[in-house]
């Protein structure tokens, strides 16, 4: 089997699959795990490269917000970059939590890279006020 050498170290096909037309956004996206326990559920979003002070997490209207920047400009070499292909800017996942859970009910920590977000499991139907009648005269 003969082996043939690339001809430089810029292969055009690779450039060409890498258009967005062939790539769907996969890197801007939070690859994220969701784990269900007993009482709570688990979500591990990795988000490598960025800082904790880079990540905000909130709830509006029943789904939690994960909000992540990485600012570009921090690269202040004079080098010139031949090729770049980690994302920067703004990325976000929303989750759908239910209305019942609030900000004080999620437990966050952010180590090595990847965000774990504890979300209690609360009972709708234990939380909805009962139905009240209004009496006709």
């Amino acid at each position: 089997m003969m082996m043939i050498p690339r001809r430089n170290s810029f292969d055009l096909w690779d450039d060409f699959f890498k258009d967005p037309f062939f790539d769907s956004h996969e890197s801007k996206v939070m690859r994220t795990d969701i784990k269900e326990g007993k009482d709570n559920y688990n979500i591990v979003i990795d988000l490598p490269g960025y800082e904790k002070e880079d990540i905000k997490v909130d709830i509006d209207d029943g789904y939690l917000n994960v909000t992540a920047t990485m600012d570009n400009s921090k690269d202040e070499s004079d080098s010139k970059f031949v090729r770049r292909e980690r994302y920067f800017g703004e990325c976000s996942r929303s989750f759908y939590v239910g209305d019942s859970i609030k900000s004080e009910d999620i437990k966050a920590s952010f180590k090595n890279g990847t965000l774990n977000l504890e979300i209690p499991k609360i009972n709708e139907e234990e939380t909805k006020e009962e139905k009240k009648y209004i009496n006709i005269d």
